[in-house]
């Protein structure tokens, strides 16, 4: 699989629940987090009046319990790239590369007037090849 970004994300307080672990739904926060620092970084159009991305799916194992304080790194990866589709697999680690949980997400770019797919943009692609 092709790496694409290492984003570290500072652990906040208000990510907890009453179990004072990482809530289950904040994975996906930090999923988004680490996604869009990714497609900001592409040189190239990723995102227009004709085209914006969307999540079709999403898998997210749960492994190990985050705290605070602390930092997670989020790993993302190309799993399957396709015509109108991209799979990125994800993996939370810390400092030492303990594992805390993994999955993948699949995206789908689609025309904002009618909610059709359309071809991944040339900047994704060229990303992920």
């Amino acid at each position: 699989m092709k790496a694409l970004a290492r984003v570290p994300i500072r652990i906040r307080w208000r990510d907890l629940d009453a179990y004072d672990h990482v809530n289950n739904a904040t994975y996906l926060t930090y999923l988004e987090e680490a996604r869009l620092h990714w497609l900001t970084s592409l040189e190239g159009t990723w995102l227009g009046d004709a085209m914006k991305p969307v999540v079709a799916a999403t898998t997210l194992n749960f492994r190990r319990q985050l705290q605070w304080p602390g930092e997670v790194v989020v790993e993302l990866a190309v799993e399957r790239l396709g015509n109108r589709s991209l799979t990125i697999a994800h993996r939370f680690v810390d400092a030492d590369g303990t594992l805390y949980g993994d999955g993948n997400v699949v995206m789908v770019w689609i025309d904002p007037a009618d909610g059709r797919s359309v071809a991944l943009p040339d900047a994704v692609r060229g990303a992920c090849a």
